[in-house]
């Protein structure tokens, strides 16, 4: 239903609180625009909640997920402002994995 052709973290922290207009705006700030089937991701400060704004083209979604036990793997400070994550990264980092090791090809790039 919804399609992602790219998805974006942001190494910048978000409040929690924010609904989608808020969001939306933190898009625009962060990526200087919010493109459409493109999926944008934020972490609070502790690492503990993530919230994704999709723009699918039509309008947005937002999408929320707690980790009750650990932390997702927040980007390293060396890293750029904004990080394009494939489907793989993607998917480790919402099971609180180290995303940043997994690679395109699966392959583990870090040690």
């Amino acid at each position: 239903m919804i399609r992602m052709e790219q998805v974006w973290l942001s190494r910048e922290p978000l409040d929690m609180r924010a609904g989608p207009e808020t969001c939306l705006a933190r898009v625009i700030q962060v990526f200087g625009a919010a493109k459409p089937h493109n999926a944008y991701v934020f972490l609070n400060k502790r690492s503990n909640r993530m919230k994704i704004l999709v723009h699918d083209g039509f309008g947005l979604w937002l999408a929320a997920r707690r980790l009750h036990q650990g932390r997702f793997a927040p980007p390293k400070l060396w890293q750029d402002k904004q990080i394009e994550l494939c489907t793989e990264q993607l998917n480790a980092l919402a099971i609180g994995l180290p995303w940043y090791q997994v690679g395109g090809d699966k392959s583990i790039a870090i040690l």
